[in-house]
């Protein structure tokens, strides 16, 4: 039988007692049919089991969330309701009977509808900090819903907190450049991507996008209207052991084969997680093209593209960003190490396809091998801005190349660049793989490097 379960609707405070529930299997759904039938829309309903990991909030309108999984351990939060009356729990009475929370306010306020009261929005400033993979942000008021990030103010922040500004000079100004939609608190909030610079106007070290933007400015990169799509590759690792997700701790699963867009209990681990970053990215605007598991089990990707020049960074940024805040409310922690675990285990990569207008119209291959000759001269330079740590990934092992020596080929997925089937068939094609990158790499420094290359660097000079 299951253990004691109550249920609370928060409008009137009443207590379902716990003889009224049965089976395990049979909890959820009364709570939720107790909800539907006797509550209003605007109110909420808790419903948790003792010893449960998870706690789910029904609402009126027929919504459904889980709450946080710190929230059972924050026992100074938990009071018990009934009879209109509400008392503290002891910590012991935790393993003996289920508890309603009083943080499902929570959850009611974060879901608050401004627009009912007020015109202001809330706009999350993003940035990337000073060990170039960090992301930062911060929230402030605008008064009203802005659509053009020309129209957002100017802000700043303490650089010395984040690597990029000695304490005595610290001030470091965002400079907004792209808005996407709020997935987190939705309405006509939004999360601003920035980049950053000096007071007096000079983009920062850092400051990646800026070099990415010049170079993406070019007259003739403009007209070649460069296509990127980027497959990033992440791993999802247990917060206190920093193992895998779905791995024992301190062992292995069994070999890698079957975790490869595996479905299944022993095969994948995190799907809540990748399908709510899946759908996120969609209610924000950003062009996600798909997702699937990994060949080494706690490892997934997802794709953004094709996207047109400098847009295909600030995308992945943004990506990265909901990527980031969904897994810190999950517990679990992200991931962009290229070689999370060493031995016969694959890498993480962030595999960036790459077209140009002359690639996609007719005789386009010649100009794709053309484009290949020029990669090859610069394959250093190009290694050296794929990511830190590259260097335990490609290792000619896994899928990769050997990380000193450059190659392609047509559906060679152990070369530096790949070539499709279809590309080679019909003499033109939409993309060319760069395999190299690294999953931790910087979006805007590898696709403005890619476009610098194959369309203005001449190898005669």
């Amino acid at each position: 039988m299951a253990s004691s379960a109550c249920v609370l609707g928060i409008s009137s405070l009443q207590l379902i007692p716990a003889s009224t529930t049965h089976e395990t299997n049979t909890h959820l759904h009364e709570c939720y049919t107790y909800c539907t039938a006797s509550s209003s829309s605007s109110s909420s309903i808790v419903c948790g089991l003792s010893g449960a990991k998870r706690v789910h909030v029904f609402r009126g309108d027929g919504s459904c969330s889980l709450m946080p999984r710190w929230f059972l351990g924050a026992t100074h939060n938990l009071k018990v309701y009934g009879n209109n009356k509400t008392s503290p729990v002891p910590p012991l009475a935790l393993s003996k009977r289920s508890v309603l929370l009083t943080v499902a306010l929570l959850d009611d306020l974060l879901n608050l509808d401004l627009s009912d009261t007020s015109s202001s929005i809330i706009a999350e400033y993003i940035w990337i900090g000073g060990s170039g993979l960090d992301i930062r942000s911060k929230a402030r008021t605008l008064s009203h819903p802005v659509t053009d990030p020309k129209d957002l103010p100017k802000w700043n922040y303490d650089g010395s907190s984040t690597g990029q500004a000695p304490g005595q000079d610290s001030e470091v100004i965002l400079y907004p450049q792209v808005i996407f939609k709020d997935p987190f608190r939705r309405g006509n909030n939004i999360l601003v991507i920035c980049d950053a610079y000096t007071p007096s106007g000079e983009a920062i070290p850092t400051n990646n996008r800026a070099a990415a933007a010049r170079i993406f400015s070019e007259e003739r990169v403009v007209d070649e209207e460069p296509w990127f799509g980027i497959e990033q590759e992440y791993t999802l690792l247990q917060k206190n052991v920093k193992w895998p997700l779905g791995w024992p701790v301190n062992g292995y699963p069994g070999p890698q084969g079957p975790y490869y867009c595996g479905v299944g209990a022993d095969k994948a681990w995190g799907r809540d997680i990748v399908n709510a970053h899946y759908k996120a990215c969609l209610y924000s605007g950003i062009k996600i093209s798909g997702v699937n598991g990994e060949v080494m089990p706690g490892q997934w990707e997802f794709q953004v593209g094709p996207v047109v020049g400098i847009a295909a960074g600030d995308q992945i940024w943004a990506a990265r960003y909901i990527l980031e805040r969904i897994t810190e409310m999950a517990d679990v922690v992200l991931s962009f190490d290229p070689k999370p675990i060493l031995g016969d285990w694959n890498g993480a990569g962030a595999h960036t396809n790459y077209s140009t207008k002359s690639m996609r119209a007719d005789g386009g291959y010649e100009v794709i091998k053309k484009a290949i000759d020029k990669m090859r001269a610069r394959h250093k330079v190009h290694i050296a801005a794929y990511g830190k740590g590259n260097e335990r990934r490609l290792t000619g092992k896994h899928e990769t190349a050997d990380i000193n020596t450059f190659s392609w080929g047509v559906a060679n997925r152990g070369a530096s660049i790949r070539v499709g089937r279809d590309t080679e068939r019909e003499g033109k094609g939409c993309y060319l793989e760069d395999r190299r990158p690294a999953s931790n790499m910087d979006p805007y420094v590898v696709t403005s490097l890619i476009a610098e290359t194959t369309i203005l660097f001449d190898p005669t000079k």
